[in-house]
């Protein structure tokens, strides 16, 4: 992950008639490890069938749909509005980074414009975007080696971690948690995320990390008042608490416990 702390401002800008709904998800998920995001747009011709699919992702991803009506059959006409959003956006100063979400070349100008105003820039395709608009950004991610965190599959789907994750003997509370899958997938990138050599992660940045990716996650959804003790509850993680110099207070680390 690039050096980005936490409280980096970001504007994501899509080029829905060069990017896939699909992998809406998973790429707002990575992009919120490096800051908040504050603006999603989503430029297209909504009026085509072309995207007839965005409008469930960009409901439920609180995507804001940009409407630019195709003057001339056959050419994107989404690019220039996306263009002059992003320049009032960056002469708005608010913002430290941007997302340009799309594999058209035709953003490799706009990705350059960008940095020399010293603004962080991340350019998100397929992996066969050309390579000018991949270089002109400072970190560019391809959605092939994005992994959805929504998905309803578990992160390891086999017949023996399924046995491993829920042993007999678990409590009932236990295999209620551990059959939510989406939930252990959550947990643990966030944890693979801050993870140290001994793959402890420090719970803090975790939970705050959840929290960027999943703004309505709540440890009290699933009967527990803290993140802490619904980990605990789940028992397939460690939780160490470690004091904090001379302090009474602790600081909790987590980690996995082998499968």
């Amino acid at each position: 992950m690039k050096d980005l702390d936490s409280e980096k401002k970001i504007a994501v800008l899509i080029d829905a008639e060069n990017a896939q709904y699909s992998v809406l998800g998973a790429v707002l998920a990575e992009l919120s490890k490096h800051g908040h995001i504050i603006v999603k747009k989503a430029y297209g011709d909504w009026s085509s069938n072309h995207l007839r699919n965005w409008k469930q992702p960009l409901n439920e991803l609180a995507i804001n749909p940009v409407q630019q009506f195709s003057y001339t059959q056959g050419k994107n006409s989404s690019d220039a509005a996306m263009i002059i959003d992003a320049m009032d956006l960056l002469y708005s100063n608010k913002f430290d980074a941007f997302a340009l979400i799309s594999s058209d070349s035709d953003f490799t100008k706009l990705a350059s414009r960008l940095k020399e105003s010293q603004i962080y820039v991340f350019g998100v395709g397929e992996k066969k975007t050309p390579i000018a608009f991949r270089n002109a950004c400072d970190d560019f991610i391809s959605t092939e080696v994005l992994r959805d965190l929504d998905t309803d599959q578990d992160s390891e789907p086999n017949t023996t971690a399924a046995k491993v994750a829920n042993p007999v003997g678990t409590s009932p509370e236990e295999r209620r948690l551990r059959s939510d899958t989406r939930l252990l997938n959550i947990l643990r990138n966030a944890i693979s995320e801050y993870a140290d050599d001994d793959a402890w992660a420090p719970l803090g940045p975790c939970g705050g990390l959840i929290k960027r990716q999943y703004p309505d996650f709540d440890s009290r959804t699933y009967g527990y008042p803290t993140l802490t003790k619904l980990i605990e509850a789940i028992g397939l993680f460690q939780i160490d608490r470690r004091q904090s110099g001379s302090s009474k207070v602790h600081d909790i680390y987590v980690k996995e416990t082998r499968r």
